[in-house]
């Protein structure tokens, strides 16, 4: 019996199939004997015999996802899709099934050579993995650039070795929380590989300056996660029944949220369904403005479309081979509600039942069409129960005189004309929120000096972060914020650079910090810390656009920005950078050291989120909060949301705990660091604890969350302060979106 029922999947664009499907099916099978993966012997069981193999249909899989390549490109790209599968399966059963950690990693280290940067140099193969991997290289990157070389076999090492991560999994029975799920899931699932050969299905190659982009970057992981998800659903029955798997979003969300099978299926749909509403979003309002910035040409333009259409392509055909292949639990394809207006019925159509339930889902009209709801008070806190111990610095009476000083004579207290004259903050404002006491709690070890500069940063960083919505929103007044941003960049020279004259506050403050926190930096470390800058000041441009589009936005969106908008990179970057030269880069990148940030990053953000909701939500129309981001993508109320946003906070700090304490180590053997790395390293993530603490030690003293402090902000133009009509509540605008009006309330509606 299946353990549940396929649920109604929102499939926006309906699927093809290319004419060469049968020549790669002959193609592939012939490969695939040459190789040694039909028939071959692993630990006394067959992988795969050849009833399996036409069943599994690859041949399909990629004539469903690349309908328009040629014949000889299809037959590629069916055996790199034969060879990642057979991978995968022989994986299971040479090491997942053994537990064979590291065997597994002198495994996964040889394979990664069959990929040489000249092909001369290229071992001889030993196993059909190694065979497999060693022909498609040589056939393959003949005709792409060394740029697209060097993504792609970055993807394709993070494909193999992070499989590790689903070992170590296994062997401790631990289901990922659902956000390190997802974030992992990328890599070992695949789909960043798969985008990544998109381009060579297609013959094209997106321009390289926007590869490393924020939307560039979105459609590929909204991409990849919307396929894993979907994998999971249907691949739930074999890999939890079969396999002994954990790494499967249906069982995460089964066990996280304490639910049924159905149930989870059900949730993980949801967020398959606002994944590629985010796909969608990022195509429509984020690739015109980019290719704008970057001055690209008509080619440039036209192979990035086309990389797009070849990823909806994937989604759509992606979707059809799963309700075919023999690999996944399909029995029920094609059954549940009939479609409505009489829609189209059969095997290909499925997707076309929950189509219209999609569009009303998570991250579609329904996440711009959110409505002001009463006023209902402070947001009651959970109990953190952090096990770090807090500690100030001593410097701190220090800090907080001068750097409350340092604001008023940069002219953070002064009149702000885009405001009518009304100052954005008063010195007492100021004293109340006591940035300095983060500071102290951040980096209790901290000399007078760089304590009074980290508190200059983050009074900074926050006046920034008021003055952005309370001068941009009201108007959405993206091209001015553009111009606020590009200007800001011109007072963080790299190099002896002169900067232009300082226009207002933020300029002023900028022009003065830089040059005492860079004086002794390194080039590189210079570059590092102005990208951590312009990286947070980018982010509040992302705030803008939703504010713009009136939507809230999709939630693993929301957290991956949240680092951004509230200045942990730039905060946390200090700290990393202090330890140039002694800690290799590479391991900083490694995903253990990615993951440990991240879950540190993630709590200290919801931290926040439950402090500031009254006055953001309340006070202030924002969109921006965790606890509102899981209301309108589960729809249901505030304290249900609130509920499972502390259960998402207790998850991080469990998952920061065990990165810690089981996987940092092996990062120390892995990487051979000597003592004075691994002491750095320890460090590192002790300042991080630090972090945490003093984010919270400083919500919990300040002044700028009381109830009896929250105001309204001011009107553009002054006049009294009133209850400014959030932005959410006009309703969505532009094409499409008409229809979306009449489904707000008759009072809402009377004043658009």
């Amino acid at each position: 019996m299946q353990p549940f029922q396929l649920p109604e999947f929102y499939v926006a664009h309906p699927p093809r199939l290319n004419p060469h499907v049968e020549t790669a099916r002959a193609h592939t099978k012939a490969w695939a004997y040459e190789m040694g993966m039909l028939g071959e012997t692993v630990g006394g069981d067959i992988v795969w015999d050849e009833p399996t193999f036409d069943g599994m249909d690859y041949a399909g899989l990629c004539a469903y996802t690349h309908p328009d390549a040629d014949a000889d490109v299809l037959n590629t790209v069916t055996d790199w899709y034969t060879w990642v599968f057979y991978f995968d399966d022989h994986f299971l059963e040479a090491f997942k099934r053994t537990g064979d950690l590291d065997g597994a990693r002198e495994y996964l280290d040889r394979l990664a050579t069959f990929m040489p940067a000249t092909l001369d140099t290229m071992p001889e193969p030993t196993n059909p993995d190694e065979a497999g991997l060693g022909d498609l290289w040589a056939r393959t990157v003949p005709v792409m650039s060394a740029a697209w070389q060097r993504r792609f076999v970055e993807s394709t090492r993070n494909l193999l070795l992070d499989c590790v991560w689903e070992i170590r999994n296994i062997n401790g029975d631990r289901v990922p929380n659902p956000i390190d799920y997802i974030e992992m899931r990328r890599k070992v699932g695949g789909a960043p590989w798969s985008a990544d050969l998109v381009e060579y299905a297609r013959g094209i190659e997106i321009p390289e300056c926007l590869v490393g982009s924020r939307p560039l970057r979105v459609l590929k992981d909204t991409f990849s996660d919307a396929v894993h998800l979907r994998n999971d659903i249907f691949s739930y029955q074999r890999e939890t029944e079969q396999e002994g798997e954990v790494n499967n979003g249906v069982l995460v969300a089964e066990r996280f949220l304490g639910c049924s099978p159905q149930e989870a299926a059900d949730r993980v749909n949801d967020q398959l369904t606002s994944r590629i509403h985010q796909f969608e979003n990022t195509v429509l309002t984020e690739l015109g403005p980019l290719f704008d910035d970057h001055a690209i040409d008509g080619a440039g333009r036209a192979a990035t479309l086309s990389y797009v259409q070849g990823l909806q392509d994937w989604q759509s055909g992606g979707h059809e081979w799963h309700l075919r292949s023999n690999r996944y639990m399909n029995d029920s394809a094609g059954s549940g509600t009939v479609p409505v207006l009489g829609g189209p019925t059969g095997l290909g159509t499925s997707g076309y039942s929950g189509f219209l339930r999609g569009l009303a889902g998570p991250g579609g009209l329904r996440n711009h069409t959110r409505t002001p709801s009463p006023p209902r008070g402070h947001l009651p806190l959970p109990d953190f129960d952090l096990p770090f111990e807090v500690s100030v610095c001593p410097h701190l009476p220090t800090a907080r005189r001068e750097s409350v000083d340092w604001a008023g004579a940069v002219g953070f207290y002064d009149p702000v004309p885009e405001l009518g004259g009304r100052p954005l903050w008063t010195r007492q404002d100021n004293i109340g929120f006591d940035f300095a006491l983060c500071s102290a709690g951040l980096d209790p070890d901290a000399t007078a000096e760089a304590l009074t500069l980290s508190a200059c940063w983050l009074t900074w960083g926050t006046w920034a972060d008021d003055y952005y919505p309370a001068v941009f929103n009201p108007t959405g007044a993206m091209a001015a914020a553009k111009a606020a941003n590009a200007r800001l960049s011109l007072f963080m020279p790299l190099a002896g650079d002169t900067t232009p004259e300082p226009l207002n506050p933020l300029e002023r403050g900028l022009e003065e910090l830089w040059p005492r926190t860079t004086a002794t930096l390194t080039p590189a470390a210079r570059a590092s810390f102005k990208a951590s800058v312009e990286s947070m000041i980018e982010s509040w441009l992302w705030e803008l656009a939703n504010h713009i589009q009136h939507r809230v936005p999709d939630p693993v969106d929301y957290l991956e920005m949240r680092r951004r908008t509230f200045g942990s990179e730039l905060t946390i970057g200090l700290s990393k950078l202090a330890r140039g030269g002694i800690v290799p880069d590479e391991v900083f990148a490694t995903s253990t050291l990615r993951g440990i940030e991240n879950a540190a990053q993630d709590y200290g953000c919801l931290i926040n989120d439950w402090f500031s909701y009254q006055k953001e939500i309340e006070y202030e129309g924002e969109l921006h909060n965790m606890v509102l981001v899981v209301e309108t993508f589960l729809d249901c109320d505030r304290d249900a949301a609130a509920r499972i946003v502390a259960d998402l906070m207790k998850a991080r700090m469990r998952q920061f705990q065990r990165l810690v304490l089981e996987e940092l180590p092996i990062v120390f053997e892995h990487h051979r660091l000597d003592a004075a790395a691994r002491s750095a390293l320890s460090d590192y993530v002790g300042e991080l604890q630090d972090w945490i603490a003093g984010i919270l030690l400083w919500h919990q003293r300040c002044s700028r969350y009381l109830p009896e402090n929250l105001r309204y902000p001011p009107a553009v133009g002054g006049g009294p302060e009133h209850p400014a009509t959030p932005a959410f509540s006009r309703g969505p605008r532009g094409l499409g979106t008409a229809a979306a009006r009449h489904l707000l309330p008759t009072e809402v509606r009377s004043t658009l």
